[in-house]
């Protein structure tokens, strides 16, 4: 059975204002450029690129330049996505082998207030879930300007007492760069399903592969004296090869009084990675390209019970659930940093085995009081080992969590959060003398009302403290940890349903983000505005979304004397259903062919010929104005 409606109601069920969920049919109506876009649906969140199409996106949030993931932490079907001690990026996460056409849900919250969310989640939490069952087995074809090709088939037929879930994707696309990016990618996933999401078990295998050319970012200084072409490359070598295989298991046991969920995983993630950021500062002769291959398998268990005790007068007033739960994960990984010139190993600059281990335990009571007065609070213990080349340093942390939500009172909410969370450092690091477990601190207010008939309302300021910044440093493609931050911000989303056949969705957000060092300073890349405005239809045959996008200006240097520039995009798509079965999409990205950015970065460097180094801003465009056609069949 299928439900169609409006957006669920959150009120009595989210534990903050900044706590949602998206639903399937609101993903499929989104226009994305890549998956990674799908994380945009929660609001606030910004998913951009700065290289080819098969690296890791670059994410922003609350404040925070999170690089390829880092302080976001995200999973698919309870399987971490973020990679940790990754060779390019502390919580490196790749989102290439996501899959739209079965995707059932997203997940999102905000802050350190979750006992279950662990490593990474203090900026925020995206947990995506995978479909069981499709309504109809699904056929699709793509094409578009820039070699653009993707063709997807899924389906859910019945198979053994359960359901068989598959779905097969095959993508190329080349963008709008001078040197193609050639990025091809084989996507597939094979899912057992038995019973039913709260009583039943799963079992799933995956598989990805994708190789690409890169366009890096590019010096401002070149493009300005007419050395380059906006979408030119300097080194045409960079590029990247990734391999994710993985099989995983989900048991679940509800009862009247009890629920039980068990889950198992093992990844094998495999990454070529070759970038040149800085060109010729260090080696005039050769080059500054760097290799830095991943090789890692993953391997984890999720289990928690949670018992219910019920009011004896049966209304909600005086209900109690409480949640106990382990999280254990262990990392095998080499990888490396070595110096290349168009690919070719010149020398390591280093070569390392890492096994990281980890294990949280927590608690979690969710009270109703009564009917206006609900809490939930939280404790959450995690020990982390660290082994690097054969030595080893362990580090641990317990984070606290509270929250109150008063209401509903004329369908509005007020929420009060606070709660400890952490990211942990690359183990590199960490044996170099460094924190294993940073923690981090944040405190919102934030109120939800539905008091307007069809308006969900949503609002809520926050602060976060870090006891030590993670940065990006662009000219070696690598992490490191910096001193204590503090973020003040503010966010607030609407969602509008006036008729059945028209939506409109709208967010913005703003962040202060600053050191906290003995005079304050900006923190560059430090995400600042952000805002989304889109409109859905969906009236008798046609279907139709328009999604406009501001990302911007951030400071680029700790004095703000350097900025980026705003980026602003505006997509959408118009679809036509041929009958039952079959239906035609015709999307369009940049339809206002701006010249932007996707990112900025200021650091120096020098190109060939160039006598010295320069500090300048460089850049990734965003693509130029492009459209796409799809045929889609349902059967």
């Amino acid at each position: 059975m299928l439900v169609e409606g409006a957006r669920a109601s959150q009120l009595g069920i989210a534990d903050s204002a900044s706590a949602g969920s998206i639903s399937q049919r609101e993903l499929a109506a989104r226009v994305i450029y890549r998956p990674g876009e799908l994380l945009e649906a929660a609001p606030g969140i910004i998913a951009s690129q700065h290289s080819g199409e098969g690296k890791a996106n670059q994410f922003y949030l609350r404040g925070f330049n999170l690089d390829h993931g880092t302080d976001l932490r995200t999973t698919l079907d309870d399987m971490p996505v973020n990679q940790r001690s990754h060779a390019h990026g502390q919580g490196w996460t790749d989102l290439n082998f996501l899959i739209p056409e079965i995707t059932a849900r997203l997940d999102y919250g905000k802050g350190p207030y979750s006992a279950q969310a662990g490593d990474f989640a203090s900026a925020g939490s995206a947990s995506i879930v995978y479909s069981n069952r499709l309504p109809r087995s699904v056929a699709s074809a793509t094409v578009g300007q820039n070699g653009y090709a993707r063709a997807v088939v899924a389906g859910s037929p019945d198979f053994a007492d359960g359901s068989l879930l598959y779905a097969l994707e095959a993508v190329h696309n080349d963008g709008p760069f001078t040197r193609p990016d050639d990025y091809r990618k084989l996507n597939a996933v094979l899912r057992y399903s038995l019973g039913y999401a709260n009583n039943g078990l799963s079992i799933t295998a995956m598989a990805y592969r994708g190789r690409w050319n890169s366009t890096d970012q590019i010096p401002l200084r070149a493009v300005e004296d007419g050395t380059l072409g906006r979408f030119d490359a300097i080194d045409g070598s960079d590029g990247g090869a990734a391999q994710r295989t993985s099989l995983s298991g989900v048991w679940r046991r509800t009862g009247n009084d009890s629920a039980d969920k068990v889950s198992v995983y093992i990844i094998r993630n495999k990454l070529d990675l070759f970038s040149n950021f800085s060109y010729y500062l260090n080696d005039p002769v050769d080059g500054d390209q760097f290799a830095q291959p991943d090789r890692r398998v993953t391997t984890g268990l999720n289990a928690s019970r949670t018992w219910h005790y019920h009011s004896a007068s049966g209304s909600q007033a005086g209900n109690h659930l409480l949640t106990v739960g382990v999280q254990a994960q262990n990392d095998n990984i080499i990888n490396g940093l070595y110096h290349t010139r168009e690919r070719i190993k010149l020398d390591a600059v280093r070569e390392d085995h890492i096994v990281e281990g980890s294990t949280g335990v927590y608690a979690e009571e969710h009270a109703y009081w009564n009917e206006w007065f609900r809490t939930v609070a939280g404790l959450r213990a995690d020990g982390y080992r660290f082994q690097v080349n054969g030595d080893t340093k362990r580090s641990s942390q317990l984070s606290p969590s509270a929250g109150v939500a008063l209401g509903p009172w004329q369908k509005t909410e007020l929420y009060l959060n606070a709660g400890s969370g952490f990211h942990s450092n690359d183990a590199r690091g960490v044996l170099a003398g460094a924190d294993g477990l940073v923690r981090s601190n944040g405190y919102e207010i934030g109120v939800r009302s539905e008091v307007v008939p069809k308006l969900q309302l949503a609002l809520s300021v926050y602060r976060l403290d870090f006891e030590s910044e993670l940065t990006y440093v662009g000219d070696e493609g690598t992490t490191e940890a910096g001193p204590p931050s503090r973020r003040n911000g503010v966010e607030f989303s609407a969602y509008y349903k006036p008729q059945r056949w028209l939506s409109i969705d709208f967010d913005a957000a703003y962040a202060k983000a600053r050191s906290r060092v003995a005079a304050p300073a900006w923190i560059p890349g430090a995400v600042e505005g952000v805002a989304q405005l889109a409109l859905t239809v969906d009236r008798g045959p046609w279907t139709g979304a328009l999604r406009l996008r501001y990302f911007g200006p951030r400071p680029l240097t700790e004095d703000n004397s350097v900025r980026s520039h705003r980026s602003v995009t505006l997509n959408g798509r118009v679809g036509y259903r041929i009958n039952e079965r079959t239906r035609i999409e015709i999307e369009g990205f940049n339809l206002t062919n701006r010249r932007d950015s996707a990112i900025d970065y200021y650091y120096a460097s020098r190109l060939r010929g160039e006598a010295e180094a320069h500090d300048d801003v460089h850049f990734h465009p965003i693509e130029a104005r492009t459209a796409r056609a799809t045929l889609v069949y349902q059967f």
